[in-house]
C-alpha cells in the first residue's frame, strides 16, 4: 500500500517557477516626504512610468510630496472640486431677496398658526400630562 501512495508538496511552501530567463524590468526609486510629520517614503517605480507629485503618508495618512533635485514637486490643484455645500446649491436657484421673503412668510404662518391655539408643541405636552 505504500508503494502507491502519491507524494507531494505542500501548496504555497514553495515555488515550482524558477527565475532563470527572466528579464527584469528597470526600475527608478522615488522619495516622498510627508509634509504633517516629515516620514521619508521611498517607492519603486519603473523606469518609463511617471511618478505620482503625491502618495499617501503610511504613518499619519497625510499628503506626502514627491522629492526632486529642485526640491517638492509642485502639485496641480487646478483639476480638483471644491465641494458644494447644501447653502451653495440654494444659491443657485434663488437669490438672498427671495430667501429673505420666503423666510418671512413662513415666519408669519407659523404665527398665525401659533395665535390660533393650533401650535403642534402644546398639543403633544397636553397629551403627556
Amino acid at each position: 500500500m505504500a508503494d502507491r501512495s502519491l507524494r507531494g508538496i505542500r501548496l504555497g511552501a514553495q515555488s515550482l517557477q524558477s527565475e532563470e530567463g527572466v528579464v527584469f524590468m528597470e526600475r527608478k526609486e522615488h522619495t516622498y516626504v510627508c509634509s504633517s510629520c516629515g516620514r521619508e517614503t521611498t517607492l519603486m517605480f519603473a523606469a518609463d512610468a511617471e511618478a505620482p507629485a503625491t502618495w499617501e503618508c503610511r504613518t499619519c495618512g497625510s499628503e506626502a510630496l514627491l522629492q526632486t533635485a529642485d526640491g517638492a514637486a509642485e502639485v496641480d490643484r487646478s483639476g480638483d472640486k471644491v465641494a458644494r455645500t447644501h447653502w451653495d446649491m440654494l444659491l443657485e436657484r434663488r437669490t438672498i431677496e427671495e430667501l429673505e421673503q420666503l423666510l418671512a412668510d413662513r415666519l408669519e404662518f407659523i404665527r398665525e398658526r401659533r395665535g390660533e391655539g393650533n401650535d403642534p408643541t402644546r398639543e403633544k405636552k397636553a397629551t403627556r400630562a
